[in-house]
């Protein structure tokens, strides 16, 4: 890593932390006025001096003030006890002070949010003892950031353990793809060799970095098993330069979230950023299946109840706007029949695809294939 790039916050990193910052906004609204939750805690394992040489703000700094504009718009004016607690941790100790001092000049934290603690030790110690602190939890919720200073640090058990405590944890991990990619194709290091086997990734069947981000989605999914969700952004800055951030929830609605966040940002196909000089464009080479397609080939042999087709959607990265508007021209073209519970016809044009249906109403209907 250049000296630059651990002064100034770069292009690709200034994406990161918008992603990071819009969802972390739409985490906290949610769970603000969920009125179970007492505690919220917030991880960043790297987190860096918070704000860089070039004025640049980082995933500390834009977390803090997400933290102080919930406080005083959703908690305390609604008279609501939550308390945010923050883990800045940083190996370097210069860069724990720098983001000390940044977080009292900025005036970005008051007791009163809830606690904040700064530390500067090694990732590995912390990542033994989090699960046990995790366990502990009763009524509350952790986000966990992981942002390493490469990639050998970072093994997929460490995810897993992370996601299996009460299931009340999501983790957002950040990846040099470009650096993983190069390696894996001409002399693995053995730490890399180790964690694409763990995932089940033959390097071989590698042709470029976005097949590499496919196979480590699939990888990571089938290593933390099917309760748990996992999706990816990528984020291009130049070519043959390109990071991911990969995201991870034990619940299908912070997952949601994260798809509506990432499909704010790219609205033509939910996947990432690319940067043509310093201004962020669409993704024009990377596409995706069509839902359609896929749906239909979900639908070819068993009928599906409207919570197995608005989990399918989201587990495509699609959201579910998306399976909608495919059912209803499915409909049209009278490929698909729905019918209720009682085995009446449902009313034309009703999916009942959301989250409050997944809950409290996961076989409302039934979607079946005609031809």
């Amino acid at each position: 890593m250049s000296t630059l790039s651990k002064t100034n916050l770069l292009n690709h990193s200034e994406a990161k932390v918008k992603l990071f910052g819009d969802y972390i906004q739409k985490y906290l609204n949610i769970i603000s006025n969920d009125k179970y939750t007492t505690d919220i805690h917030l991880y960043d394992l790297f987190c860096g001096p918070g704000i860089y040489d070039n004025g640049g703000e980082g995933s500390p700094i834009i977390a803090l003030k997400k933290i102080k504009d919930t406080h005083y718009k959703q908690i305390k004016s609604k008279g609501n006890k939550l308390k945010i607690n923050c883990y800045f941790n940083d190996i370097d100790e210069e860069k724990i002070r720098s983001l000390s001092e940044n977080i009292k000049n900025n005036k970005l934290y008051y007791n009163n949010f809830g606690s904040l603690n700064l530390t500067s030790k090694d990732y590995l110690n912390i990542i033994q003892e989090l699960p046990k602190e995790l366990s502990k939890y009763k009524n509350e919720k952790a986000f966990i950031f992981i942002d390493p200073y490469g990639y050998k640090e970072v093994k997929a058990a460490h995810i897993l353990n992370l996601l299996e405590c009460k299931k009340k944890s999501e983790v957002l991990l950040w990846l040099p793809i470009q650096h993983m990619y190069r390696f894996s194709k001409n002399g693995t290091p053995s730490v890399l060799d180790n964690f694409n086997t763990q995932l089940g990734i033959n390097k071989d069947s590698i042709s470029n970095e976005w097949d590499y981000i496919g196979f480590l989605k699939e990888g990571f999914q089938k290593y933390i098993g099917n309760n748990f969700f996992v999706d990816s952004f990528s984020l291009k800055k130049e070519e043959n330069t390109v990071f991911c951030l990969f995201f991870f929830s034990s619940h299908i609605r912070g997952y949601e979230k994260m798809l509506e966040t990432k499909w704010q940002i790219d609205k033509e196909q939910g996947k990432g950023w690319e940067y043509s000089g310093n201004k962020p464009t669409l993704f024009s080479e990377i596409k995706t299946n069509p839902l359609e397609e896929d749906i239909l080939k979900f639908l070819k042999d068993t009928p599906r109840k409207n919570g197995e087709i608005y989990e399918f959607t989201l587990r495509k990265g699609f959201l579910t706007t998306h399976a909608t508007q495919v059912l209803k021209k499915l409909q049209s073209l009278n490929k698909i029949s729905t019918i209720e519970k009682d085995g009446s016809k449902a009313r034309k044009g009703s999916f009942y695809i959301n989250y409050e249906n997944y809950k409290n109403n996961f076989g409302r209907i039934t979607v079946k294939r005609i031809s």
